[in-house]
């Protein structure tokens, strides 16, 4: 699952607010006067689950490939567009998005170094980013273009690089390719010095569900690589589950690639694939689906597996290091994490030593590199990295912007590696650190914006749960921004998976604060913010506590003056979409607008998507009698209530969404349709051309943050703000 904030990209992350509808705006709503939806005819399935009778009104919206489906969601999209198209101020918003999004400056990101440095490259207005070489000093005057996805296909940036992988001697780049925004992606090589393609296509190494990877053999003859299964392997109901790895020889037919790992695995095994500095070892990550369980096997040079650690046994994360050790984050009696070194001579968890102890702060990540440690951290949302030696003692902490997000994103060679900083107000900043010298040289390898943030402010509040819990928000505004309840504030959240919301930097931003706009964003329970502990207080049979934290984050703004409910708005995407769903249904009277993007609705049948059996270790199966009466009592579309006056609501989905079927958003948007007794708008958006929000290309991206800004200007009645002087 991703997250979504202010703008799409590959870690989590496009954004989309929420406006309202309400009679008492000066301006008038565009849909006021027409809010003729398609006629949805109710054929009602009835479910029983543990003695409980559910019915399904919308069952008939699931089939996707239905005649009467399709017509039904082409009259919606028709409805959505005659109220978006009819708001004044559509145009000049518009213009605005497409200003914002198309002159952002270059970003490099997704860094591998093997002899060379190799990265992502997104270059607006370019619908993709590119695939990209540079030397190790990151002078981006010597950068070479590898591929450029922008080409391929019909040239209009509907293709997309899933993941990439170069070869060690730097020769070769392995890349997964798939088209609008699937995540159905096939590998092909390319040659790195001419970027021609080899004949060498390998299908199915990657699904939305397990995702996928690939790693080079030291000899550099071929690589491993997830494989789904082919044919009639396995039935096909199986088709997205059962990840296993192969291994593809170069120049060889990819029908002899041979099996090396996976069949003892889970359906819902999903794998990743790290090999060590030299090649020689490689090392299989493997997640239990989605909740957070994972189990580590080392495959050695005879090809021999050993099973580090299980499942159960705490691991979070593990690397290799130099110095003939792995390295691991891991949680196993220590709630916060704490880093463990493993001998690769013996490499199991029986043979651990704790290096770094836990802190009072989180530990997230360790990246050994000649001879330290750097290790990340988490504090409650924003992030450090501290230094240590491979004893354990402190070295020093690298320099960071106050509620900011700092991670080492590449090692290059001795103890040098690349980081990455970012805030709410300052642009993402990749910086070259020199160990020797300890210093941070700022690289150019991300461009400036047109504009800048000083007249912003960040805060950070706290809000108490239900249960007495304080839940971490953190909101932006306008310097002197009056607390007399007459701001309109946009709340984000998410909320799963052991996912932080961290400080993120965007240029949509900058419009939501120039029509005087606060933006807020709750670091609430099922995050990762306080670690794992966190994270398990909101997920499964306690996922409720998300739902009140957000509550809780809403009512902290409106009793301190931010905002108040008729200039409130809520927006989340995917499990983020659940939250919204979820509150929307228990407090429509909090907030004037939703809009939840790509979104679970209908919590009962979740499990039974693909990817939502990746997910029941979070969410929890109705199979069980304690985790189906939790999801009964949450679930958004059980819970709308007829003769309610819900808020304004902007569904959003996507037709090639692998991850939430886009049914969720359909059967809730006639849920919703059909209950509501306000005249506020219960609005569809689907795009044909974007899945999940992962490969959007950037003119459908832009399209969609169009509608939505106008969607919210209009709903809270918002205009345009004379600049701040600063």
């Amino acid at each position: 699952m991703n997250t979504f904030l202010f703008s799409l990209n590959r870690a989590a992350r496009g954004a989309i607010c929420a406006a309202a509808l309400s009679s008492a705006l000066a301006a008038t709503p565009a849909l006021a006067a027409d809010t003729q939806y398609p006629v949805t005819p109710k054929q009602p399935v009835n479910d029983t689950y543990h003695g409980v009778t559910v019915v399904d009104d919308y069952r008939w919206l699931e089939e996707d490939a239905g005649a009467d489906v399709k017509r039904w969601a082409a009259e919606q999209n028709a409805a959505t567009r005659r109220y978006l198209d009819a708001i004044p101020q559509r145009p000049a918003i518009a213009a605005r998005v497409g200003e914002l999004l198309r002159s952002a400056p270059v970003q490099h990101y997704d860094f591998v170094y093997r002899t060379q440095l190799f990265a992502m490259k997104n270059q607006p207005p370019k619908n993709q980013p590119m695939l990209v070489v540079l030397p190790v000093s990151a002078d981006v005057g010597s950068e070479r273009v590898i591929l450029d996805p922008n080409v391929l296909g019909d040239g209009k940036g509907r293709t997309t690089i899933d993941f990439y992988k170069p070869s060690y001697d730097g020769h070769y780049v392995a890349v997964s390719l798939s088209e609008n925004g699937s995540e159905q992606g096939t590998a092909y090589v390319y040659d790195v010095s001419s970027g021609q393609r080899l004949p060498d296509v390998v299908a199915g190494v990657n699904y939305p569900t397990a995702g996928g990877s690939v790693e080079w053999a030291a000899d550099n003859r071929g690589f491993y690589y997830t494989r789904y299964p082919q044919g009639d392997e396995r039935p096909a109901e199986d088709r997205h589950f059962f990840q296993q790895v192969y291994f593809h020889e170069l120049g060889a037919p990819a029908g002899s690639d041979r099996y090396v790992f996976g069949k003892e695995l889970p359906r819902i095994a999903e794998i990743a694939l790290e090999g060590s500095r030299d090649g020689r070892l490689l090392i299989a990550e493997v997640h239990n689906g989605d909740g957070g369980d994972i189990a580590y096997h080392l495959r050695g040079e005879d090809g021999a597996w050993t099973q580090v650690a299980g499942f159960a046994d705490g691991f979070k994360q593990l690397a290799f290091g130099d110095d003939g050790n792995l390295y691991a984050m891991s949680v196993k009696d220590a709630p916060r994490g704490r880093i463990l070194a493993i001998p690769l001579a013996t490499p199991t968890q029986a043979n651990a030593r704790v290096v770094v102890p836990e802190t009072k702060i989180v530990a997230e990540r360790v990246l050994p590199t000649r001879s330290r440690l750097y290790v990340s951290y988490r504090a409650g949302g924003p992030s450090l990295v501290r230094m240590f030696s491979f004893r354990g003692k402190a070295q020093g902490e690298l320099p960071a912007e106050a509620v900011s997000d700092t991670a080492i994103v590449e090692r290059l060679d001795g103890d040098d590696v690349l980081v990455r900083s970012m805030s709410y107000v300052t642009p993402r900043t990749v910086y070259y650190y020199h160990a020797g010298t300890r210093k941070l040289a700022r690289t150019e390898l991300n461009g400036g914006y047109p504009f800048d943030m000083k007249d912003a402010v960040v805060r950070r509040e706290f809000a108490v749960s239900k249960d007495g819990t304080r839940v971490p928000v953190n909101i932006i505004s306008r310097k002197g921004v009056a607390l007399n309840g007459n701001n309109p504030t946009l709340l984000y959240g998410y909320g799963g998976y052991g996912i932080s919301m961290t400080p993120y930097f965007s240029a949509m931003l900058r419009l939501w604060l120039d029509y005087g706009g606060v933006y807020a964003v709750a670091n609430v329970r099922g995050g990762g913010e306080f670690g794992e502990p966190w994270h398990l207080a909101g997920n499964l049979t306690k996922k409720q506590n998300v739902f009140d934290d957000f509550a809780a984050s809403l009512k902290m703004l409106i009793d301190r003056g931010y905002t108040r409910p008729d200039k409130a708005a809520i927006m989340g995407g995917s499990n983020g979409g659940l939250l919204m769903g979820a509150t929307l249904t228990q407090h429509p009277q909090m907030m004037h607008a939703v809009v939840s993007q790509v979104g679970i609705y209908d919590a009962l049948r979740w499990e039974t998507q693909p990817n939502g059996e990746f997910n029941v270790t979070e969410f929890g199966s109705v199979k069980d009698p304690a985790q189906f009466r939790a999801l009964y009592a949450y679930s958004p579309l059980v819970n709308v209530k007829d003769e309610t006056a819900y808020p304004s609501v902007l569904l959003t989905a996507g037709d090639n969404d692998g991850r939430v079927a886009p049914y969720e958003s359909r059967k809730m948007a006639a849920r919703l349709q059909a209950a509501s007794s306000s005249t506020r708008p219960i609005l569809l958006r689907t795009e044909a051309a974007a899945g999940h929000g992962i490969g959007t290309a950037l003119s459908t991206r832009i399209e969609e943050q169009a509608d939505t800004y106008s969607f919210l200007v209009d709903q809270l009645g918002m205009k345009a703000v004379a600049p701040q002087a600063h």
